[in-house]
């Protein structure tokens, strides 16, 4: 628990850090931070019978994420994001030469890594230029909201579990950790309206609560994901909490929802 908790407030702090030091600083690291959870997931789906082109993938995600984030501060035009589809081309050209025996198993999981992981991720940044200029309380706010819903669920849970959620799935998720996970974030959000602005009340709650629902949601996903395939984390680089991937699953389906939102109600 000590590791943990160490590991957790040293994470935290450089999240954070990323956010505030402006958009530059923030669009590099949410750019490698993809890109090295998105080797994670080729790291644990790779086997036999699938074998994703991990340096290719990875040079796609990097490029599509580095180029959309230089159109969001205004550095490059739009037709510039065009430069990615070359390489999407060239994933499927270099599958010839491989004589693999499933070629398409193969790009298949090349292209849905950089869908699960990398997209989201990138909507995620974009929270940061939703109004058009850089704005680091939305985001941060996303990642408040994220956390403060991961901390209630686990003291909820442990405190008060005895309803599976999903046992199938996750048996140590309960319905009173996903409550108490959802309540804690609703009180958060009234107060990042109060501190942060940038957003009305009301958006803030339903962020709050996509965030909620929907971040568990992909916490179960890559649960499954991970369970499927036989594996417990998605990697160790973070002493007591295992990958990256681990820490951001609810992010990757959230992150799209809330992004989605605010563009349609803005």
């Amino acid at each position: 628990m000590k590791t943990r908790a160490i590991t957790g407030a040293i994470f935290v702090a450089v999240m954070v850090a990323s956010t505030l030091f402006g958009p530059y600083l923030y669009s590099i690291f949410f750019t490698l931070l993809s890109a090295w959870c998105l080797y994670e997931f080729y790291g644990i789906v790779s086997s036999e019978e699938r074998a994703p082109n991990k340096i290719l993938g990875i040079i796609l995600a990097v490029t599509g994420f580095a180029v959309g984030s230089m159109v969001a501060m205004n550095l490059l035009e739009p037709k510039f994001l065009w430069l990615v589809t070359p390489l999407v081309g060239l994933t499927y050209i270099i599958s010839l030469f491989q004589k693999r025996s499933f070629p398409f198993n193969d790009i298949a999981y090349t292209f849905l890594g950089i869908c699960y992981v990398t997209f989201p991720f990138f909507l995620f940044a974009k929270l940061g230029f939703i109004n058009g200029v850089y704005n680091h309380y939305i985001p941060l706010g996303f990642l408040i909201l994220l956390w403060t819903n991961d901390t209630g669920a686990y003291l909820a849970g442990r405190s008060f579990g005895k309803h599976k959620l999903f046992e199938r799935i996750s048996p140590k998720k309960t319905w009173e950790g996903f409550f108490g996970g959802f309540i804690l974030a609703i009180v958060v959000a009234v107060n990042l309206e109060k501190y942060f602005g940038s957003l009305p009340l009301w958006q803030w709650i339903i962020v709050a609560m996509i965030i909620s629902i929907v971040g568990t949601l992909g916490d179960l996903v890559e649960s499954m994901l991970k369970r499927s395939l036989h594996v417990k984390d998605s990697g160790n680089i973070l002493p007591g909490h295992g990958g990256f991937l681990d820490r951001f699953d609810g992010l990757l389906l959230a992150a799209p929802i809330v992004y989605v939102f605010l563009i349609l109600i803005s």
